[in-house]
């Protein structure tokens, strides 16, 4: 029996791109030996077919007109490392339609266009996989859909963005100002010229609207992902932290009770003791907790070459294996539960609180005050030395309060004339249960 080809055709070949065909062309007998099948690269989209390369492929392969790939008989899967939304989308769209298998490493395209796309893709029984497009090498999407489809995942917690990881983690464990740390990423690559998608949270955003979607089966739009960056957060709100027991990071919070959901990305306290606080440097982590499992936790590269290309072959590996089942486009489930954000009043957490004060008797009892009168106790009180003349600083850290408590407590301490400023102020996740 002659053993079949599978053709693919690539779209891009930047840095993930020329890993895919590095991982094709070197692990070629375990890919035959996974799917009995020999996978070779028919196509590959480029913007400048005279630019060098860092991988080489024969005569013919590559192409600047994306019909090429696009209409191509022999072409059976589409691998799309191009990145960005348009043209792409439409590229992806033509390929569904045309009876082509699609895998993408695209989180921005997913996080806005992939209950579209997976639309699509059901109608002409085509599978769309998309492992690479939230943290790197770590298969955290076929571990929500397979792993749990058995279970009901009511919380996720990620750090799902290694350059701000990198940049908190120098700032613990080097001291360095914010400004410091995020110019070290740079220097090493970490971070781009421009780290604003990275810095404001928009890119943890994408992967946690990801997330929330295939987790809760509810499609969780990008533009209702709760977003907060780093920008703000400086070296004393790290050491006040470290001071209390808990380790700033930025993360990104999934939670569902009671069929109503919230999705949020922000800088956030975690006990020490928790699995995400020792995560360092650009490395990923995903907390998933099930009703019936508990706890558990993905942990690897977030990005990178290799380990982004190892999602996207991994995925491939699966398209092939469904094609010789022929269960293609069986895998693609869409969203099914009714979206229900949650209210504020139905988003319950602890809080941390740095405020500056004026420096006189009095003035923490009325701040405690506020907050009984709101219904809020205090876990943790700690009292600083003034920073200068006439004012000092107070640490607060609540007990559980939902987020219209929050609210009221932040316009009455804005009110107190005692209270300077509020400094900063930050949630404080996990150790509740």
């Amino acid at each position: 029996m002659a053993v079949q080809e599978i053709k693919v055709g690539l779209m891009g070949l930047g840095t993930v791109g020329s890993g895919v065909v590095r991982l094709v062309e070197r692990h070629q007998e375990d890919l035959w030996n996974q799917t009995g099948c020999t996978i070779t690269i028919e196509k590959a989209l480029v913007r400048d077919k005279q630019k060098e390369r860092a991988v080489r492929l024969p005569e013919g392969v590559l192409t600047d007109k994306p019909e090429e790939l696009l209409h191509h008989d022999g072409i059976d899967i589409v691998v799309e490392v191009m990145g960005g939304i348009e043209p792409t989308r439409g590229y992806i769209r033509q390929a569904l339609e045309t009876g082509k298998h699609v895998v993408t490493a695209n989180k921005d395209l997913m996080a806005l266009h992939g209950a579209e796309l997976l639309s699509v893709a059901a109608k002409n029984h085509c599978d769309v996989f998309y492992e690479a497009s939230v943290a790197g090498g770590i298969p955290i999407l076929r571990a929500l859909v397979e792993g749990f489809s058995s279970d009901r995942i009511t919380r996720m917690v990620g750090i799902v963005n290694g350059t701000t990881n990198f940049i908190l983690s120098e700032m613990k464990k080097n001291g360095m100002a914010f400004e410091d740390a995020l110019a070290e990423a740079q220097r090493l690559g970490y971070a781009e010229a421009d780290p604003t998608a990275d810095v404001d949270g928009w890119d943890a955003a994408r992967k946690m609207a990801i997330l929330a979607t295939l987790g809760f089966h509810t499609e969780w739009p990008l533009d209702e992902v709760k977003v907060r960056g780093i920008g703000d957060v400086t070296l004393e709100d790290v050491r006040f932290a470290g001071q209390l027991g808990y380790t700033l990071k930025l993360v990104g919070i999934a939670r569902q009770d009671e069929g109503k959901v919230e999705v949020s990305v922000q800088p956030a306290l975690l006990p020490d003791e928790h699995p995400l606080s020792s995560v360092d440097g650009v490395y990923n982590a995903v907390y998933v907790h099930g009703e019936a499992v508990g706890e558990t936790m993905f942990y690897g590269p977030g990005a990178g070459e290799l380990p982004t290309a190892t999602a996207v072959v991994s995925d491939l590996v699966t398209v092939v294996k469904n094609q010789k089942l022929g269960v293609n486009g069986r895998s693609v489930v869409a969203p099914y539960r009714e979206h229900k954000p949650k209210a504020p009043a139905d988003i319950w957490s602890k809080h941390y609180f740095c405020l500056h004060v004026a420096d006189e008797a009095g003035v923490l009892a009325g701040i405690t005050q506020l907050f009984a009168d709101k219904g809020v106790s205090l876990e943790k009180v700690l009292q600083v030395p003034r920073t200068r003349e006439q004012e000092a600083e107070i640490i607060l850290v609540t007990h559980q309060a939902n987020g219209e408590q929050l609210l009221h407590i932040i316009e009455g301490l804005e009110a107190l004339p005692t209270v300077v400023r509020i400094q900063s102020h930050y949630r404080v996740e996990g150790g509740e249960h």
